[in-house]
């Protein structure tokens, strides 16, 4: 496993939105956005956001989450055409996400990328922060009184809003960020946060 400092690391938050489900439908993708940053408190990041061509509608009740409908997927990429963006934003990074499931599982779209290692925020902020009763991402930044910081990081009042792809990117990355710092872990390396790693 890496021993290089958390600190300076290259990271790559991702976070996807998707169309929704129903009963023996397969979800897929409307929305990306990735934040790199070549070491962790560069302030200078990489910004990288697409709405994602899909095969159906979009699920009314995805749409009230999210605020993106069918419509505003008129004339967007394939996600298969998203792919050089894709592996310049990600390559030789530390991929992130808050629970990112959605993103391992969108992103074997592409066999054999090598992305990766992965940091889950998830059980990292359910160690720091134990006494929260939810620790979805926005409740977690909210409570830590970052979200301005996420918008700070973005600087995109179009993209300014829980549940858009970029934002709940962004939104990771800083969370990850407060809790280096709250914690003092700068100098630790991934293999000291190893319960929040995976391939």
């Amino acid at each position: 496993m890496n021993t290089t400092a958390l600190e300076d690391l290259c990271w790559a938050a991702i976070d996807f939105e998707s169309a929704g489900t129903a009963p023996g439908e397969t979800d897929c993708p409307v929305q990306v956005g990735i934040v790199r940053v070549e070491k962790l408190f560069s302030d200078s990041p990489q910004l990288f956001t697409s709405y994602i061509a899909c095969h159906r509608p979009v699920r009314w009740s995805a749409a009230k989450v999210h605020g993106i409908t069918t419509d505003m997927l008129r004339g967007a990429p394939a996600f298969t055409e998203l792919w050089p963006q894709l592996r310049d934003m990600l390559r030789g990074a530390v991929v992130l996400g808050h629970n990112p499931a959605t993103e391992k599982r969108f992103l074997k779209a592409f066999p054999g990328h090598g992305f990766g290692p992965w940091v889950d925020t998830l059980p990292l902020a359910r160690q720091a922060a134990p006494d929260l009763q939810d620790h979805a991402l926005s409740t977690l930044c909210e409570a830590l009184g970052i979200t301005h910081q996420v918008s700070d990081l973005i600087r995109d009042a179009a993209h300014s809003r829980w549940h858009d792809a970029l934002f709940d990117a962004a939104g990771s990355l800083q969370l990850l960020r407060t809790l280096v710092q709250a914690l003092g872990m700068h100098r630790a390396t991934l293999h000291d946060i190893d319960f929040c790693v995976s391939c």
